[in-house]
């Protein structure tokens, strides 16, 4: 299943189960508002689009700049992106492009 079982069991396995019968956008942000606190959406959020911006070639320094991420937190995403388990990689693949760049 997880490429990493220390992830599996079975409050993992059913927060995942409940993510993917996820049927709307409306959905998944009502889970999302009762799940993670403002702030901790606001990290996830930040992480991957450090990821879309890291996976473009952008520089730290712009990254930065663009999403307030510390260097610290870049640093983990790009070792994600490139040692981690391709999460990052699917889902950026599937999501659409991005014409304007978040400020």
């Amino acid at each position: 299943m997880s490429l990493n079982p220390r992830l599996e069991n079975p409050l993992t396995d059913r927060l995942v189960t409940a993510l993917l019968s996820l049927e709307t956008r409306q959905e998944a942000y009502e889970l999302l508002e009762d799940l993670c606190t403002v702030a901790e959406l606001r990290d996830l959020s930040m992480r991957l689009e450090v990821a879309r911006l890291l996976a473009a070639g952008e520089k730290y320094e712009r990254i930065e700049a663009l999403t307030g991420a510390s260097s610290a937190t870049i640093s983990r995403v790009k070792r994600c992106l490139r040692f981690g388990a391709d999460g990052y990689v699917k889902i950026l693949a599937r999501l659409p492009e991005v014409t304007d760049e978040v400020e």
